[in-house]
C-alpha cells in the first residue's frame, strides 16, 4: 500500500542562490521531486522502464525522459526526479504498475538539495573534494554516483563536459556550498 506523508517541510537552512559567478558557477537548484526506488530484477520481470523512467542499462548512469530523470545507483536502486508538482501522481503510477510486486518507494524530496556546479574548471571544483576519477573518461556525461565530497555524502552527477550537479542532504547543504565556494576560488579571474 502506498503510504503519503503529507507534512512538507519547509528549508532548514537557508542558502545563497548562486554562490559563484564566472568561470565557476554554483547555483542551487529549484525544488525537485526525488523518489527513491528499491526493486530486485525479479520484481521488474524484465522491464526497462516504470512509468517512463528508466531501469535497465549500467548502474551508474543517468538518463532522462522529457521533464523526468532516472539515475541507476545500485544493482537494484534508482533515484527518480520529477517536477516538484508531479512527485506524488508520478509516486501513485509507480505504485500501481508494481502492485503485488515487492519494492520500495520513497519521496525524498525534502530531504536532499541539488547544486549545478558549471564552467571550464568545474571537474576540478568537485576534485578538491572527491575521490573519483573525474576526467571525461572515466567520469562520461550521464554517469550518476553516489560518491564523498569532503565529508559529506552526496550523489554527483554529469549533465556536459563541464556542468555537474551535486546533491547532498539538506542538513549538509551550508557545508557543501561553502566548500564548492571555497574552491572555486583558486579559478577565480584576478
Amino acid at each position: 500500500m502506498l503510504e503519503v506523508n503529507l507534512a512538507k517541510r519547509a528549508p532548514a537552512v537557508f542558502l545563497a542562490e548562486q554562490a559563484g559567478r564566472g568561470p565557476i558557477d554554483i547555483v542551487l537548484q529549484p525544488t525537485m521531486g526525488r523518489l527513491s526506488f528499491r526493486a530486485k530484477e525479479a520484481a521488474l520481470e524484465g522491464r526497462s522502464e516504470v512509468s517512463g523512467l528508466a531501469v535497465d542499462g549500467a548502474i551508474n548512469t543517468r538518463r532522462e525522459n522529457g521533464d523526468l530523470a532516472a539515475m541507476r545507483l545500485g544493482p537494484d536502486e534508482w533515484m527518480f526526479l520529477c517536477d516538484d508538482g508531479e512527485v506524488d501522481n508520478l509516486a501513485e503510477r509507480i505504485a500501481e504498475e508494481m502492485s503485488g510486486k515487492a519494492f520500495s518507494l520513497v519521496d525524498v524530496s525534502h530531504r536532499d538539495v541539488t547544486f549545478e556546479v558549471s564552467g571550464a574548471a568545474s571537474d576540478a571544483v568537485i576534485a578538491s573534494g572527491s575521490p573519483l576519477d573525474l576526467s571525461l573518461e572515466a567520469f562520461p556525461v550521464g554517469m550518476a554516483t553516489r560518491t564523498i565530497f569532503a565529508k559529506s555524502d552526496i550523489v554527483l552527477a554529469r549533465l556536459s563536459q563541464t556542468t555537474w550537479q551535486v546533491t547532498c542532504w539538506r542538513s549538509f547543504a551550508t557545508y557543501v556550498q561553502g566548500y564548492l565556494a571555497d574552491a572555486a576560488k583558486d579559478f577565480a579571474v584576478a
